[in-house]
């Protein structure tokens, strides 16, 4: 019957008729495709195992291993985002997307769902595809000359504000020392669409800018991403599982259910260089 792929809106879609354990060229072929042009694909009742969800990410290409995460135990290229009932911080819970701190980003995180709570723990989603052609021409224009530093040292580095309830979610604080410099407007390496590339997580600033002068003109950008036209959010399921892709959109962990456990396992696949749109 072949798969069936439900738009979400301006971002995201859920696909259906597929078991993500056994995938034929045909299939893949087809969700490559729906990838680049979605930006999210959200499956519903997948039954995976660590060792699945390593051969579904190998599809897409090389996994990273992250530096920050603890991992899954016995499988490094899983890492674990998990919220235990004591705790008030959780892992993304502001919009970002992952990795643009690096030289060569990565394409995108296949995340999967082990425990959610009954209520809340929603992810939303934006695409910073459509939030660049609803700009006026003007804007593009100028943001296309454009270039911004992105760091993880802010984030997960050994000055970062973290609370006092992270203990056993990151690791590797030395190692946060990533820095990089990419277009403010990308070509996107599979659709070739024009995506906005600055994210409220890792952007510091614009190249040849202060971070004085940068943040009006960023602020107004993360707001007009966010907007809720731009957006669309996916309850989990335990079996769920959202491919995003890092290049394309940004996504927020709703920190919605305190006195609940939420425990997820991420793989994150390499890209490839990103090229300035201009």
């Amino acid at each position: 019957m072949g798969i069936t792929v439900q738009p979400q809106g301006a971002v995201g879609a859920e696909v259906g008729g597929v078991d993500l354990n056994h995938l034929d060229p045909a299939t893949l072929a087809e969700l490559r495709e729906a990838h680049a042009q979605y930006g999210v694909l959200f499956f519903r009742d997948q039954q995976l195992t660590p060792e699945a969800h390593i051969a579904l990410a190998e599809h897409w290409g090389e996994i990273n291993i992250n530096r920050f995460f603890t991992p899954v135990e016995n499988y490094p290229q899983i890492a674990e985002v998990r919220k235990e009932p004591d705790q008030q911080f959780n892992i993304g819970g502001g919009w970002h997307t992952d990795h643009s701190y690096d030289q060569i980003p990565a394409l995108g995180s296949l995340l999967y769902a082990k425990e959610v709570p009954t209520t809340g723990g929603d992810t939303l989603f934006a695409s910073c595809g459509v939030a660049f052609d609803t700009l006026s021409e003007g804007i593009k224009d100028m943001l296309r000359s454009l270039r911004a530093l992105h760091s993880s040292r802010h984030v997960f580095g050994q000055s970062a504000a973290l609370p006092d309830d992270v203990t056993g979610l990151f690791a590797n604080a030395d190692q946060a020392t990533q820095d990089a410099v990419h277009p403010v407007v990308i070509r996107h390496p599979l659709s070739g669409r024009e995506i906005l590339y600055v994210n409220p997580g890792f952007t510091t600033h614009f190249e040849g800018w202060s971070v004085q002068e940068s943040a009006p003109l960023l602020q107004f950008l993360y707001g007009h991403i966010a907007r809720p036209e731009h957006t669309c959010r996916f309850h989990w399921q335990p079996g769920s599982l959202a491919f995003w892709d890092n290049r394309a959109t940004w996504h927020l962990a709703v920190n919605d259910y305190h006195g609940h456990r939420r425990l997820m396992h991420r793989i994150t696949v390499e890209g490839v260089p990103l090229a300035a749109a201009r």
